[in-house]
């Protein structure tokens, strides 16, 4: 078995060969020279922790090869002989599979205007998040080109260190369509409230280095000066090894419920991939998170050993922002109603409602674990396709346990 990409997906998938009996050999691929290593904290912990700034791993090399997994850091797959069902490596090494698994993850989106300009960081990998660090904590004044999940991360982090931040955002909300508007805001005035300068509806014209630092000029005229500029502005999937092969790509490398391809002996998973989701009509959707990634890994190692299990969980994903913790499950794009829930303590639920009175998302923000158990049950809800109605969602009264009793 070969799998190519050594994060949380592929890793995950690795161990999950053995899990799942496979007894043959077990090579794991990955582009980057470290130990796989887990990606939530690089947006986190990592920019602001006083401590060893090294990433936590999902599984060490000797844990690894413990359970009998080849892994190879550092080396690039170049190509795929599907005919001969085999890998190219970029020393000119092919290696064969039974079955092949791509986890090749997502690449940070490219803002043009930042091309060359020196002073602008985007932050993906370990590496990034190292040079990161070292950037804010000499920084004065940092712009961050992006309101998503990531750029927010980094403006909190920026600000805790004690710069000044701005954040533009082309689209008129931060967050997009991810995170309904009510509970976005929430983050928007938590921002505001630490000093960070957010600005929605103002796009980037140009970027220029300057002797300090970088000029950033946006489409209402303005400009900003910063030290460090922070460019947040979404992934693209990595399908260029897929695409090069002739495997069918639709918004990521396109797989089955099975996250198969197009090729039987070919599977992909985790932030590369699109694939339909029963919850919602077979809408092809493709999920960047740190849960999907690990638990896709882990479904495709079975179905790759012969299983034939189905992916259907809803997506989930969280987000810390100061004092704060985002947690959002199902996808809020999909509703056609709003319900909104606010509890004794203040803390809004936003619900979303699909045209066949089926819950398909919630989302909320507090302190701490404040919404971790309505989250969940929220969750568990949606996967059971459970039907509900406006007056029990916004009745901060009535037990969300009462969603799992209907069908």
């Amino acid at each position: 078995m070969v799998i190519v990409g050594a994060g949380e997906c592929g890793t995950r998938a690795a161990a999950a060969l053995r899990a799942a009996g496979w007894s043959g050999p077990i090579e794991l691929i990955g582009a980057e020279p470290h130990e796989p290593y887990e990606r939530p904290p690089l947006s986190k912990a990592a920019l602001i922790g006083s401590g060893d700034p090294s990433p936590v791993t999902v599984h060490d090399e000797a844990s690894l090869r413990a359970v009998g997994v080849r892994y190879r850091a550092g080396v690039e797959v170049v190509d795929i002989d599907r005919d001969r069902r085999a890998i190219m490596l970029d020393d000119g090494t092919w290696i064969h599979y039974q079955a092949l698994l791509l986890a090749t993850g997502a690449n940070a989106r490219q803002l043009p205007s930042a091309a060359g300009v020196r002073g602008t960081r985007i932050l993906r990998t370990c590496d990034d998040a190292l040079r990161l660090r070292a950037d804010l904590r000499g920084a004065r004044s940092v712009t961050v080109v992006g309101a998503g999940l990531i750029g927010l991360e980094v403006a909190a982090a920026a600000a805790i260190l004690g710069a000044k931040v701005t954040v533009l955002e082309a689209a008129g909300q931060i967050l997009g369509r991810a995170v309904p508007a009510e509970v976005a805001g929430v983050i928007h005035d938590r921002h505001q409230s630490a000093g960070v300068d957010v600005r929605c509806q103002v796009s980037v014209t140009t970027m220029s280095e300057t002797a300090s630092g970088v000029t950033v000029d946006t489409s209402d005229g303005r400009t900003f000066e910063a030290d460090v500029v922070v460019i947040g502005i979404g992934a693209t999937p990595n399908v260029a090894l897929a695409e090069k092969a002739g495997l069918d790509i639709d918004n990521g490398i396109s797989v089955d419920r099975e996250l198969r391809t197009n090729d039987p002996h070919i599977f992909a998973a985790g932030d590369c991939c699109s694939f339909p989701h029963r919850l919602y009509r077979d809408k092809r959707i493709r999920v960047e998170s740190w849960r999907n990634a690990s638990a896709q890994g882990q479904l495709a190692a079975e179905n790759m050993c012969g299983a034939h299990r189905e992916y259907d969980a809803a997506p989930w994903f969280w987000s810390d922002q100061y004092d704060l913790t985002l947690q959002v499950v199902g996808l809020p794009d999909q509703a056609e109603t709003v319900v909104r829930r606010q509890r004794q303590d203040g803390v809004v639920i936003s619900f979303g409602v699909d045209g066949a009175h089926r819950l398909v998302s919630a989302a909320a923000v507090g302190t701490g674990n404040a919404v971790a158990r309505d989250i969940r049950l929220a969750e568990m809800a949606i996967n059971k396709g459970a039907l509900t109605d406006a007056a029990m969602l916004a009745d901060p009264g009535a037990s969300l346990k009462l969603l799992l009793g209907r069908p």
